[in-house]
């Protein structure tokens, strides 16, 4: 199974994503996830990738393909795997067809997690994460027991830049602009399917399991 799930930054990709990865047996593969590694260990194709998230930007299509490209090598993500975050372009959706095709391999499902743009203004901009290990927290939803300290280990919560309101409104018209063509692209393909973010994580959890009945 091989599937992309996709939507708007602050759609919950990531938790879902862990779920699936867990339920399923998947390889997870987030350019987000990499991006940030690559840049906490001084690489230097996360110190250009984050010039471009710290923005609320896309990663440049050539950084995004090559760090993709990498993981894909790996054995782990022959046969089983969920793409977080990647493509995001038309361009960077060839890009991973071709990767596909040299491994004799295609894309199974694409999935998009459709939200409520005042959603995911309320979600991102009140999120917190902690300098040290990277939990994460929610003002409104997920408070720490004490402000601004993280409860698994006492590490200082900060906003990301990515998260603040106009980083988030930028990659929000930016996700709008870029991706409809992505969508276009997948539908004609037939293997693009939608599901309503607007619900609890597990009616929404419930809904992608029932979008990927065929695969599965």
């Amino acid at each position: 199974m091989k599937i992309l799930l996709t939507g708007p930054p602050g759609a919950g990709k990531g938790s879902q994503s862990e779920r699936l990865v867990k339920e399923f047996g998947l390889t997870s593969i987030s350019t987000g996830e990499m991006f940030r590694e690559a840049y906490k260990n001084n690489e230097k194709l996360g110190i250009e990738a984050m010039k471009y998230i710290n923005k609320g930007e896309l990663v440049d299509d050539d950084i995004t393909n090559e760090i993709v490209r990498k993981r894909l090598s790996k054995k782990d993500a022959e046969s089983r795997f969920l793409l977080d975050g990647y493509p995001r372009t038309v361009a960077q959706a060839k890009a991973l067809d071709q990767m596909l095709s040299d491994m004799n391999s295609s894309l199974d499902a694409v999935i998009k997690i459709v939200v409520d743009k005042q959603v995911i203004l309320e979600r991102m901009v009140g999120r917190r994460v902690c300098k040290q290990c990277g939990q994460t927290y929610h003002l409104s939803f997920k408070p720490p027991k004490v402000e601004g300290v993280c409860d698994k280990c006492g590490g200082t919560l900060h906003q990301r830049p990515d998260d603040q309101l106009e980083s988030v409104l930028n990659r929000l018209e930016i996700y709008e602009s870029k991706t409809k063509p992505l969508i276009d692209y997948y539908d004609s393909r037939g293997i693009f399917r939608s599901v309503n973010g607007d619900q609890s994580f597990d009616e929404v959890y419930a809904a992608i399991k029932k979008a990927l009945e065929d695969v599965i």
